[in-house]
Parts: C-alpha cells; sequence; structure tokens
C-alpha cells in the first residue's frame, strides 16, 4: 500500500483503502479525528522550532518576492507545510506547530492527516519540491495563496519495517494547493483553508 503524500479533497482519501496516495497535501474537508492540538492564540509570536527526519527534505522556490507582507505569508505557508511533515514523522509528536500554523478547517484536515498515517503505521520520505507560488492579499490580514508541488521524490515509508512504498511518475506526482490564510493577534499567517488538486494542469512540468 502507497499512502500519497497529499489527501486531496474527498473523504474517501483514507490510505486504509490501498488505494495510491501522497504526505503533504490535506484539505479542509474533512472532520478531525483526533484531538485539536492548543490554539496558536497561547502559543504568542514565540514560533515553534520545526524539525524535520534527516531523510526528509522541503524545497520552496520563489520563497521571496521582495514584497515583505507577502513573504511574510509565504514564510508562514512554508512552516506550515513543514509542520504538517513533522507531525506524521515524529519530530513533533505532540503537534505544536499544526496548531501554530493552522486554524478552522486548516487544521481539522491537518490533525486527521496526521492520524491517517499514525494509524497506518507509515511515515514520509524523499524529496518535495514547492513552487509558482503566488500571494494575493485580500486586506491586512487575509490573503490567498496558490502554489504548486512535485512529489515525484517523495515516498510514504512504513515505520516498523523501514520499507518505502516507491511510486511511478505521474501527472499525478504534481498537486496544486489553493489556501487561504488569516494573520493572526500575535502577527502569525495561519492557513484557515486548504484545498489540493492532484494532477492539476497548472503544475504539470
Amino acid at each position: 500500500m502507497a499512502l500519497a503524500l497529499s489527501a486531496c479533497g474527498s473523504d474517501d482519501d483514507s490510505p486504509a483503502k490501498g488505494e495510491d496516495k501522497s504526505a503533504s497535501a490535506d484539505t479542509g474537508d474533512r472532520p478531525s479525528a483526533s484531538p485539536t492540538p492548543p490554539s496558536s492564540s497561547t502559543a504568542g509570536a514565540d514560533r515553534p522550532e520545526v524539525e524535520l527526519p534527516s531523510d526528509l527534505k522541503l524545497t520552496f522556490e520563489g520563497a521571496e518576492t521582495g514584497h515583505p507582507v507577502k513573504d511574510a505569508v509565504l514564510a508562514d505557508n512554508a512552516e506550515r507545510m513543514r509542520a504538517v511533515d513533522a507531525a506524521i514523522a515524529g519530530t513533533d509528536p505532540e503537534g505544536k506547530a499544526l496548531g501554530f500554523y493552522n486554524t478552522g478547517k486548516a487544521l481539522e484536515a491537518a490533525v486527521s492527516w496526521v492520524g491517517e498515517f499514525e494509524r497506518a503505521n507509515a511515515t514520509v520520505t524523499g524529496q518535495v519540491r514547492y513552487f509558482d507560488h503566488e500571494v494575493e492579499l485580500r486586506d491586512k490580514t487575509t490573503a490567498v495563496l496558490t502554489f504548486c508541488a512535485d512529489e515525484s521524490k517523495g515516498f510514504s515509508k512504513d515505520k516498523k519495517t523501514g520499507k518505502v512504498a516507491k511510486t511511478p511518475v505521474t501527472k499525478n506526482s504534481y498537486v496544486q494547493y489553493n489556501t487561504s490564510l488569516d494573520k493572526n493577534a500575535d502577527g502569525v499567517w495561519q492557513t484557515s483553508q486548504i484545498l489540493s488538486t492532484r494532477g492539476a494542469a497548472q503544475c504539470q512540468p
């Protein structure tokens, strides 16, 4: 069974069904099946350190635009994506970063997706590249961010055996994300909604 690095917006996206799935794209369409991590409202502006295992590398292309607000959105989004993988990989077992960089439906989705990997006793390995970031500032505290992910070198791995579920590269190795972010009182751009589309034409090489 190969877990996808991302869930693609359906309650049918359950790894237990043995479908090919990919480990970073979750969506706000499913309720949380696990306890909700502490709200970031109590976390303050002191951002948690997000660590990833040595066999997992995330690359964020075009992470700086020269616009300070847009760059802040991109930076917090990058930490959000890293936080999901850190929770899956066990380097953030309490999910502190999840609750810091997510809120609302995005938080529920992230917690649920991490739970899918826990139940499958799986983690993530390899390389994932994020690119083609586009930030639209709606006002001082809300933004929309779209971007693509290249998961052709990212895979799920069985925690017990260490076996990597390598899958062939297809159009579904590329995912488009459409996210909404809200700036909280501590100045953190939290992802509040996230939708991922596997095989999106806009993200194909």
